[in-house]
């Protein structure tokens, strides 16, 4: 047999002439491994203690496909184990499987686009597309729809979480094995294959991580080599008060090296390994408190905020373009904010400052209960001055389950097709694509899905023929969010200024613009009311003829539309609203209006 060198890495290693297998086990008294490779044989292969609490063997004739074990001996303990780092395996309680690392899966040059240019897409892998009724979504399934994403304008997808967790049907935020792809989705393979089809579409893929709890069930690593204090986790986690969270007394220890370099380790092979374009990072609330009391003396993690900035760091050097998204929820500048400045570091985080209110005006059954002032405020937030930093939305997983439903759900109950819950959503639509931030919709929102998300529910892909017009207008709000037709530049640009907030007529207007100047400066209008708005006079940045280039109230959306105001607007010289000129434009009940000029 030739002599076997020690391999660099953690888990199972694929080299030419086996494999070799590295674990983490500091309680251990021995450490062994059984697997196919060895039919399984009661003589498990023995590892040798490297120091520091690692274990290692080299198995010659290993190779990839080989399932495995781990064997852990603590005292009269005995416990097997599946590796925490496997690539894959064969169910959340099975065995794992050797994975052979490598670029050669993929031939596609795609560069991750610029983040103002970014449109993203979330989708739940299980319920974005089924065949049939009997079978579950895969990422085979999922791409089969990609070329409507295309058509669309979507040039990012965010999948809910991917890595292996409790059974074959879940949200994801459950993750039982945080190196391997769901096993029910498709494995790593599938997971390859989606990517590569998405990237060859035109389509990045942003996959949504977990790192503020693991589990709670199917896990392996809860006391993984026999230790624990507390009767708590064991070495991948916290042994005292420190381990709770909403989802379970399972959150990581942020201060063990081991499990730091775990969790760093994985951001950094999602990015490598799978080529993403970026990562979602779940609730980092949680990794910075343990209860999210921020007021509460004593509940920060400040080894979780370091771990965060750390992970951050990393990727910006060894990954620049790709995009660190947080969901932290709580408006703190600092999640955006520069490592070196003290700043978590990640690219953008998801805005509630933009979410919340949105949904509250959009829901509520009465236009009084409309306030400009909140619009206004919405529009125009940002994280540390670039609006860029910031997810805007009015539809997410989050915000279409656990008691809240879809827009046209929350107006029109039951009934998306209501005349009110199409006007509405639309409105919300329209907002979230003009306004400056990075847009993100939710599966299934184009064509007004309606109810609540659910993970046992796949998208009704009838409705996007049965609303194939508000399909349009969101394609048509697309197009002008990423100036496609190079008329609408000022939407890329960070500048929003809101000169125009009438509440008793419920109407703002808004100017976007990059450098000013035709094909640049751009002018919303947008109306709360039910009622439509005729010769309305607003603020125009310059004279001339402004071109309407979409009318959310055009027919073509819907038949239910009233057509109401198809007319360019004439500005006049002579100061209104602090601009140079004015004119009368006129917007339909509850719709909005796109304005810019040609020369």
């Amino acid at each position: 047999m030739p002599k076997l060198t020690i391999r660099d890495g953690m888990g199972a290693i694929v080299h030419e002439d086996g494999v070799a297998f590295r674990v983490w086990a500091p309680h251990a008294d021995a450490v062994g491994i059984v697997g196919s490779f060895n039919g399984w044989s009661d003589d498990e292969v023995p590892m040798a203690d490297e120091g520091g609490g690692i274990w290692y063997a080299d198995v010659h004739g290993a190779k990839p496909g080989d399932e495995y074990r781990f064997l852990i001996r603590n005292g009269e303990q005995v416990l097997s184990r599946i590796d925490p780092y496997a690539r894959a395996v064969t169910s959340s309680v099975g065995n794992g499987i050797v994975v052979a690392p490598g670029d050669s899966w993929h031939e596609v040059d795609f560069q991750t686009p610029p983040w103002n240019e970014l449109v993203i897409y979330e989708m739940h892998i299980g319920t974005f597309h089924r065949p049939s009724e009997e079978k579950r979504g895969t990422f085979e399934d999922a791409s089969e729809k990609l070329a409507h994403l295309k058509r669309l304008g979507v040039n990012a997808v965010q999948i809910m979480p991917a890595m292996e967790f409790a059974g074959d049907v879940s949200w994801g935020y459950n993750p039982a094995h945080i190196y391997a792809v769901e096993s029910a989705y498709g494995g790593p393979d599938g997971f390859k294959a989606f990517i590569k089809a998405a990237h060859q579409h035109g389509i990045a893929v942003i996959l949504d991580v977990v790192y503020n709890h693991f589990g709670p069930s199917d896990l392996d690593l809860w006391q993984f080599d026999g230790w624990s204090e507390n009767d708590k986790g064991g070495i991948y986690f916290y042994n005292d008060w420190r381990s709770e969270t909403p989802w379970g007394e399972t959150r990581p220890d942020y201060g063990r090296g081991e499990v730091r370099q775990f969790i760093r380790d994985n951001t950094l092979f999602w990015l490598d390994e799978y080529h993403l374009d970026g990562l979602r990072f779940d609730m980092t609330l949680y990794i910075r408190n343990v209860r999210g009391n921020e007021a509460e003396e004593g509940d920060a993690l400040p080894e979780g905020w370091s771990l965060l900035q750390w992970i951050n760091g990393e990727i910006r050097e060894r990954f620049p373009g790709r995009i660190a998204i947080a969901e932290d929820l709580r408006n703190k500048a600092e999640i955006t904010g520069a490592v070196d400045y003290g700043g978590a570091g990640f690219g953008a985080q998801w805005d509630a400052e933009f979410v919340h209110p949105i949904r509250q005006v959009l829901i509520a059954a009465d236009d009084e209960a409309r306030h400009m002032a909140t619009v206004a405020h919405a529009l125009a937030h940002s994280y540390n001055e670039d609006p860029f930093q910031r997810i805007i939305y009015t539809e997410s997983h989050d915000e279409v389950a656990n008691g809240r439903a879809r827009v046209p759900h929350e107006i029109a109950p039951g009934d998306s097709s209501h005349w009110a819950a199409q006007k509405r959503s639309t409105l919300g639509a329209a907002l979230m694509f003009t306004a400056p931030g990075i847009p993100m919709l939710f599966q299934g929102q184009e064509f007004l899905q309606g109810e609540w998300f659910q993970d046992t529910v796949p998208l009704d892909w009838d409705q996007s023929n049965e609303f194939s017009g508000i399909v349009r207008l969101y394609r048509d709000l697309i197009r002008l969010r990423l100036n496609r037709s190079a008329l609408t530049r000022g939407l890329l640009a960070r500048n929003i200024t809101i000169h125009h907030v009438d509440e008793n007529r419920k109407l703002l207007a808004f100017h976007r613009s990059a450098e000013s100047g035709p094909r640049d400066d751009v002018i919303v209008v947008a109306s709360f009311s039910h009622a439509p708005q005729e010769a309305h006079r607003i603020g125009f940045p310059r004279h001339g003829l402004w071109k309407l280039r979409l009318n959310t109230d055009w027919v073509g959306y819907s038949a239910d539309f009233g057509n109401f105001s198809s007319q360019d607007a004439i500005a006049e010289l002579g100061e209104y609203d602090g601009m140079t000129c004015s004119g009368e434009v006129s917007v339909g009940p509850y719709s909005a209006l796109i304005f810019s000029q040609d020369e």
